[in-house]
């Protein structure tokens, strides 16, 4: 059976794939095979991958909103848009689960012009800068054009000293973040020039998949007990992590919600910040 992707390409139907997508939402093998079987015999010749998506998660979501939440994940982080202001705090809430000290959008001056970095991150002494790309569309990629770029602005502003957490500070390494994939050839220069990269399937066990899964870094965006205009509500508190709503659940109340509907929200946090993966 054939079937369309996002991009248009037209490839085979795999079922075990689809399994095992759906088994990374936390439901249980015997859940995920009656999904499979139920979209086995559902799909026809063409089907657009949206479609099976839809589908599975709304088989998902009659389960458990949480299932649906962590299959939900990419189109999630999606929603951190559109210009990507939230995708960048979202990222530095990443750094600081991993114990890194955080500065935002600060603006450096390097030897030839000024710099505004999205996100700064110290971790035993070395001081790096993140960079982070946004991309609305699911098939955008970041190809060779970012890394060379970014670069650039990393060697105006390495080996210059600036007061960035606590005193005179130099930045001595540099990070791009994409919400979606590189190119090869853009891992391949980042790679030859000494830079990290972190994209939804890259590097293969330590991505923004496996981050959210083993963590608990689930976005406030994933939540399908809540609107968008809800979500974005959240965002603008800056409650961008699901598991901020544990300690600070006034903040649904802030946005409005019922009783009743802070009840369920909340059940769905409490199942996303239990972890399904463990390392």
């Amino acid at each position: 059976m054939k079937i369309v992707k996002h991009s248009g390409d037209v490839v085979d139907f795999e079922p075990e794939k689809l399994r095992k997508s759906l088994m990374k939402s936390g439901a249980d093998s015997l859940i995920v095979d009656d999904i499979v079987n139920k979209i086995n015999k559902e799909i026809y010749e063409g089907i657009a991958t949206k479609h099976i998506y839809k589908r599975a998660f709304g088989l998902l979501k009659k389960e458990a909103n949480s299932h649906a939440a962590r299959y939900n994940l990419r189109a999630a982080l999606q929603l951190l848009g559109p210009a990507g202001f939230f995708f960048e705090k979202y990222i530095a809430r990443l750094f600081s689960a991993e114990k890194y000290e955080i500065r935002n959008n600060l603006i450096l001056q390097g030897r030839c012009v000024s710099h505004e970095i999205d996100v700064l991150v110290k971790k035993n002494d070395v001081i790096a800068m993140v960079e982070c790309k946004f991309h609305a569309g699911r098939e955008a990629a970041s190809d060779i054009k970012v890394p060379l770029y970014v670069l650039s602005r990393f060697n105006d502003l390495k080996g210059k000293e600036h007061v960035i957490f606590s005193k005179e500070e130099t930045v001595s390494k540099c990070w791009i973040v994409t919400n979606n994939r590189f190119t090869s050839d853009a891992t391949e220069f980042a790679k030859c020039s000494g830079m990290s990269l972190l994209s939804w399937d890259y590097p293969k066990n330590d991505n923004l998949k496996t981050k959210n899964d083993i963590d608990c870094l689930y976005p406030v965006t994933c939540l399908t007990t809540l609107s968008i205009a809800e979500k974005d509500k959240l965002l603008i508190l800056d409650i961008i992590l699901v598991k901020e709503i544990m300690n600070n659940s006034n903040c649904l109340e802030k946005i409005g919600l019922s009783a009743a509907r802070i009840k369920n929200v909340l059940k769905e946090v409490r199942e996303l910040s239990r972890c399904v993966l463990k390392l």
